[in-house]
């Protein structure tokens, strides 16, 4: 039975992957009495008076939304809202598992912007933090923009922010191995999606030398005029030299190169007309733009995907369950380029450097450190960056 039909038949057994589990023993009527009615009058009263006790006197310190409206799935595309509800408990799972956070999932039956971003919005009390999940570019740039102005809690779209974070912290400790400089990188990213626009931001914020989008229809350039405004913006902040023409052009002298597109684009001649011991992180899934054992003998020197069967595997998961885990501990009213920075640097920082080295730049995803040490690192960049409401980091 293959791994898929395996799956099919474990969600069959479990039932859903997750579930509620109360804090409290309610046995008698003296602890029904202080878990619901009379008593919990009082800490209604009490958080309508100051709000902030909800932090205290309910699980919103530690509660995350997952939420998602089924748009882009985990390399299936637009399947629907419920049909995304598997992934979604798989996440919440995750945030648990790794970091003692509890998530719930929520699929929200809509395309409309508006629409999602006022559901997100009316629900967002009951949580103190908003992870967004498998949402179709360009709608998800919109609906987090739009979440982050309306709501004072974290608000975190995954797939564009965990990727951007993990890319990076496997690229610095690349260069530490292959003997580059970020500074000094020419960087290629294969795919201009919600993905790919984010590690180039990421990446840019980090202060790489320079970067070249790719999509279908080739380079972007700020010399082109696009419909899509994210291809536009992004346009203007890359490709310094102004490079034309396709994908093989893009990687000629290039010393890294970064794909989140399709399987199959990069050839052995792309590779081998980089630069000395180009760098390679081919992350389509699940079938990579090119494979490992190939793009070694084209004379890659270190390659990562996002398959746990090859060494190197750039994995979100060991970023955002200590993002949130970080957040939550000091009630962080966002999650901003500082804390996404310590991020980075938490991860990469977890492999020493006796370890490190081409097949092994980044921590496993079951070391279960990475996700305190990550936590730790946020917090405090959430305080000294002003967007925490603690004062001290309570991780440390």
């Amino acid at each position: 039975m293959d791994i898929m039909q395996s799956s099919l038949e474990k969600h069959k057994e479990w039932g859903g992957k997750i579930e509620v589990v109360s804090r409290t023993s309610i046995n008698d009527r003296q602890s029904l009495s202080l878990a619901y009615t009379p008593g919990v009058a009082q800490p209604c009263l009490e958080i309508e008076k100051d709000p902030s006790l909800s932090y205290t006197l309910t699980r919103r310190h530690n509660l995350v939304a997952v939420i998602t409206d089924g748009t882009a799935v985990l390399g299936l595309g637009d399947i629907g809202a419920l049909a995304a509800m598997p992934v979604m408990e798989g996440k919440c799972a995750l945030f648990k598992e790794f970091a003692d956070v509890d998530a719930f999932p929520i699929c929200v039956n809509s395309k409309d912007t508006d629409e999602i971003v006022n559901t997100i919005a009316n629900i967002a009390l009951s949580f103190g933090g908003i992870n967004l999940e498998d949402i179709a570019a360009p709608r998800c740039f919109e609906i987090e923009a739009k979440l982050k102005e309306r709501l004072d809690i974290p608000v975190f779209h995954d797939d564009q922010h965990g990727t951007a974070i993990v890319v990076a912290a496997a690229l610095m400790n690349a260069c530490k191995v292959a003997g580059k400089n970020l500074e000094d990188l020419e960087i290629v990213i294969n795919g201009a999606g919600s993905a790919g626009i984010a590690i180039a931001k990421h990446l840019l914020s980090l202060h790489v030398g320079n970067l070249i989008m790719v999509d279908i229809n080739g380079i972007l350039s700020d010399d082109e005029v696009y419909q899509n405004p994210a291809h536009q913006e992004i346009a203007a902040m890359t490709n310094k030299y102004h490079k034309h023409g396709k994908l093989a052009d893009a990687v000629q002298n290039a010393d890294v190169f970064i794909g989140v597109s399709r399987p199959g684009l990069l050839t052995p001649a792309m590779i081998q007309s980089m630069s000395d011991q180009p760098i390679i992180f081919a992350m389509a899934n699940p079938v990579p733009e090119i494979m490992p054992d190939e793009a070694k003998k084209a004379g890659a020197y270190i390659v990562g995907t996002g398959r746990s069967d090859f060494p190197n595997q750039i994995n979100n998961v060991v970023a955002f369950p200590g993002v949130f885990k970080g957040a939550l501990a000091v009630r962080a009213k966002d999650i901003n380029q500082a804390m996404k920075a310590a991020a980075t640097k938490a991860i990469a920082g977890c492999v020493s450097e006796e370890k490190r080295n081409a097949d092994f730049i980044l921590p496993d995803a079951f070391d279960r450190s990475v996700a305190l040490a990550v936590a730790k690192a946020v917090a405090q960049a959430a305080i000294d960056s002003g967007v925490a409401r603690l004062e001290q980091n309570p991780l440390e």
